[in-house]
């Protein structure tokens, strides 16, 4: 059974996903909601959760505070804690986004209609259809749509539970929403400065995974801090042309959203883009490392919807399309960057 601390500032939070980062971001709001429940689909993580205080699977060894817990099935929550819920983390990759709201339709609908915002942690773009994450939560629930975040940024689950300090973005429409889920976020190592900038903000979480893979596929093949600067710098003025596209606003690009998870994802260890990225430099095809690893890669699906992206609408990006070719037409990296290098010289910006 899980002890409920009274004294905290916010009665009851749902997390829908438990892997590593939901339940990272469940491990916060537990600092300030009197019950976190996280809604997972593997019961042995239930268990794992619920009996050893600890998501085993994505987080070996960090502890779990006693307020929080995990329930795999609707009819697990309580009325009780339903009324209460003041939060929904959709901690979901956006390729399962769709298919989990319709699912799960009516459900949504009934915290929706009593004004609980719901912030979604994806940071990818759909390949078949080009959407973010903001356009799968609209085409269901338009009538809401004040009411979603988007929270992205400098972030390993892994140094959440360490309690390292940590800043993200959180963008949305609504100010006062944007306001309160702060608040509800914010502890003594965890800070979340706001924005409006929706698109700006998605498309920095999104886009920057595609050069973490790059900047591993470069640390795989021997280059060193030469090379990655100078892939960082290109590709921050590459996220920023894709940026005129969508409308967001170039200094997104350069905060917490853009060139802070840029910095993380390409130069820490932790990075499960940049170790997918070092794995297809040793040879591996992408199909390979999925397959047999069985760890989710956000940005190997971005590579391909950023590509379809600039041949749609014309983005000069050699960056992230010399990463496409080596994913998906199994071109030799070193032959793309090769390439790359023989092009033209054009004005920096």
């Amino acid at each position: 059974m899980s002890i409920i601390n009274s004294q905290l500032p916010y009665k009851k939070a749902l997390v829908i996903g438990g892997g590593a980062f939901g339940t990272s971001i469940a491990a916060v709001l537990a600092n300030k909601f009197e019950e976190v429940i996280i809604k997972v689909r593997d019961e042995n993580l239930c268990t794992s959760i619920n009996q050893n205080r600890e998501n085993q699977k994505y987080l070996p060894g960090k502890k779990l505070s006693e307020n929080l817990r995990a329930a795999t099935k609707w009819s697990e929550l309580l009325p009780e804690f339903r009324e209460q819920v003041e939060i929904i983390i959709f901690a979901l990759p956006t390729t399962a986004i769709t298919e989990f709201l319709y699912d799960n339709f009516f459900e949504l609908g009934k915290f929706l209609e009593k004004g609980i915002p719901i912030v979604s942690l994806a940071k990818g773009i759909d390949p078949a259809t080009l959407e973010f994450p903001d356009d799968l939560y609209f085409n269901y629930f338009p009538e809401y749509s004040d009411q979603f975040l988007f929270l992205s940024g400098p972030s390993f689950a892994n140094e959440i539970m360490d309690e390292h300090i940590t800043v993200v973005s959180l963008a949305g429409r609504s100010k006062r929403d944007l306001e309160k889920v702060a608040d509800m976020l914010h502890t003594n190592y965890f800070k979340v400065l706001t924005s409006y900038d929706v698109k700006g903000v998605l498309l920095g979480g999104a886009l920057k995974n595609v050069l973490a893979i790059a900047a591993g596929i470069i640390q795989g093949l021997g280059y060193n801090h030469n090379t990655r600067a100078a892939m960082l710098t290109r590709g921050i003025a590459e996220m920023l042309r894709f940026g005129k596209v969508f409308n967001a606003r170039p200094e997104t690009f350069y905060g917490l959203s853009g060139m802070g998870d840029l910095i993380l994802s390409t130069t820490g260890d932790l990075s499960r883009n940049k170790k997918f990225g070092i794995e297809i430099a040793k040879g591996r095809t992408a199909q390979q490392i999925l397959n047999e690893d069985g760890y989710l890669v956000e940005g190997h699906k971005t590579a391909k919807a950023a590509y379809y992206i600039s041949e749609k609408y014309d983005v000069r990006a050699q960056i992230f399309t010399g990463t496409y070719r080596t994913l998906y037409e199994h071109e030799d990296p070193r032959a793309v960057i090769a390439q790359i290098m023989q092009s033209p010289s054009k004005f920096e910006f």
